[in-house]
């Protein structure tokens, strides 16, 4: 199992990262939500859990809990700027079979 993410994305989180002062890495999960499904749950990650699964992706830490895992095995992170006031992380998920309208929520 793998999760990935883009040059583009591991320079964000190296830059949030610093910014913030603190953490080891990017925290990814889901949660149930949405018409869907799931939802994407990004959070800084201050610790790692015995549990969690850890990727290094362009020297940043990944971290995925093994509940998540099955549902983002395959993940790549992307970090896109479409012009001066949208930007942020899209999710390219093979798993994913239906995503809502708004784009809140997934189902595999």
């Amino acid at each position: 199992m793998a999760v990935q993410l883009t040059e583009k994305a591991a320079q964000r989180v190296q830059t949030m990262l610093a910014k913030r002062g603190q953490g080891v890495g990017l925290r990814l999960g889901t949660r149930k939500s949405g018409c869907s499904g799931f939802a994407y749950v990004v959070d800084y990650a201050d610790a790692v859990a015995d549990t969690d699964s850890v990727f290094v992706c362009h020297g940043v830490n990944v971290v995925v809990d093994q509940s998540s895992l099955p549902l983002l095995d395959g993940l790549v992170v992307d970090y896109v700027r479409t012009n001066a006031l949208n930007e942020g992380f899209e999710f390219n998920n093979p798993n994913v079979k239906e995503s809502c309208g708004c784009g809140e929520s997934f189902s595999v």
